[in-house]
């Protein structure tokens, strides 16, 4: 990249997000490594003007206290020392000033220039994705989320009709997604896009599989062996596999301080004999980043701002072993959950909603008559980088009206509830 870079050595610090996205926001990229780094591969960064050790609460690693490599010291660039301890380790809004005025002094001591910005984070990608790809060709994993949609944006930019894009619909989609995305894509942008019908394959290899994370690691080497199929279909070979991973997918799937928080299906959920190397030019970027990318690349906003998905899709939404029943219901109470948050002009309020239904029954009564039905559950939350979340108030009579709505028009469940934790405790998904 042609930007400053500042690194930083991660010894522990559960602040340490923070502190890198605070660098961000005053102008120079920083980039996460772990502690045992090389001062040879910290020096070889390009563009490194300075050094920040992060050490905190997790410093000790399965009884093992960890320290930063002492040559890092001697590389001939400034370094700060920070230390985060104590109760308030995971409020991550409780950033106080002090410590962005001493990161700001940092910068200058470091003379980094703070020029941090879309418009050259998108020129340099398209330069390494040239130097990447030279006369290859590109498959596309395209959800029509936000991410894959940036990538896709991206990589016509640098590749051309070079690019090919192929929508998997695994059967976890929400209603009416994949005819979404052939509108946008094929219909409205001309993309050369391929669209594959697996659901019935995924769906067979989920049967009876409770553990989220063997859900995931199932569904991302599921995903990958459609890829190879149809690269196999394509007239010529096909090296490279683009996907649309971002920072919190990397850093949540485990880090050498920090135990995996999951496994996400595009990182830990990846397959060992994948036979594609991988195009992730936003893998650095956080979602409000890739948000701010996709309006530099002229995106419309209505695809910038689409609500989240992720890669397993309802899978992770449709709690413990996945039915066929579970996951209609799943699917049907989020386009009505969706549908009621368009009417009350939330949609465009709350960064993230969605319905998750989870795999026990419990007794109601509809029609005068005793029901043993499902629960639906109502998540609603506000973040900015997807680290930290906070629950949306959402106000009693529009919980009514969504409650209503579901239990009438959703067959097979008995109750809705409005789930009210934080992150932490909480991931913004279930699973």
């Amino acid at each position: 990249m042609k930007q400053d870079l500042i690194a930083m050595i991660d010894v522990g610090c559960k602040q340490l997000v923070k502190v890198a996205r605070t660098i961000r926001r005053l102008g120079v990229y920083s980039e996460i490594y772990p502690h045992d780094s090389t001062a040879e591969f910290i020096k070889s960064r390009p563009n490194l003007r300075g050094i920040i050790v992060c050490g905190g609460d997790n410093r000790v690693v399965d009884g093992v206290s960890i320290d930063v490599n002492p040559a890092i010291y001697d590389i001939g660039v400034p370094v700060l020392t920070v230390e985060h301890k104590g109760s308030h380790a995971n409020d991550v809004d409780a950033w106080p000033l002090e410590p962005t005025l001493i990161l700001e002094n940092f910068i200058d001591r470091c003379g980094a220039d703070r020029n941090w910005n879309m418009g050259e984070f998108v020129e340099a990608q398209i330069e390494e994705i040239r130097a990447q790809v030279k006369d290859g060709r590109v498959l596309l994993a395209l959800s029509g989320g936000v991410d894959s949609s940036v990538v896709a944006a991206i990589l016509y930019r640098a590749i051309g009709d070079r690019l090919t894009c192929v929508h998997v619909n695994h059967g976890l989609l929400r209603k009416g997604e994949s005819e979404r995305v052939i509108e946008v894509f094929e219909r409205e942008m001309g993309a050369n896009l391929i669209y594959v019908d697996a659901s019935e394959r995924f769906l067979a290899a989920l049967e009876g599989v409770e553990d989220p994370e063997r859900k995931r690691k199932i569904i991302g080497e599921l995903f990958i062996r459609v890829f190879e199929e149809e690269a196999k279909k394509l007239q010529g070979d096909i090296d490279f596999l683009a996907q649309g991973t971002i920072y919190p997918d990397i850093l949540e799937s485990g880090t050498k301080t920090e135990k995996a928080v999951k496994a996400h299906h595009n990182v830990g959920g990846l397959p060992q004999d994948v036979h594609f190397k991988l195009v992730e030019p936003l893998k650095y970027l956080f979602k409000d980043e890739v948000r701010q990318c996709g309006e530099q690349l002229g995106l419309p906003a209505d695809m910038i701002y689409r609500q989240p998905f992720p890669g397993p899709g309802l899978g992770v939404r449709c709690l413990g072993a996945i039915t066929r029943e579970r996951l209609e219901i799943t699917r049907e109470s989020d386009a009505v959950l969706r549908d009621e948050f368009k009417k009350h002009g939330l949609d465009k309020k709350v960064w993230q909603y969605f319905t998750v239904v989870p795999d026990f029954k419990s007794v109601g009564v509809k029609n005068s008559q005793r029901t043993f039905e499902y629960p639906v559950i109502i998540r609603a939350v506000n973040t900015v980088d997807a680290m930290t979340a906070t629950v949306e108030p959402l106000m009693f009579p529009v919980l009514a009206a969504i409650t209503a709505r579901i239990l009438d028009e959703v067959p097979g469940c008995n109750r809705v509830l409005y789930d009210l934790t934080p992150k932490p405790t909480g991931t913004i998904e279930w699973e």
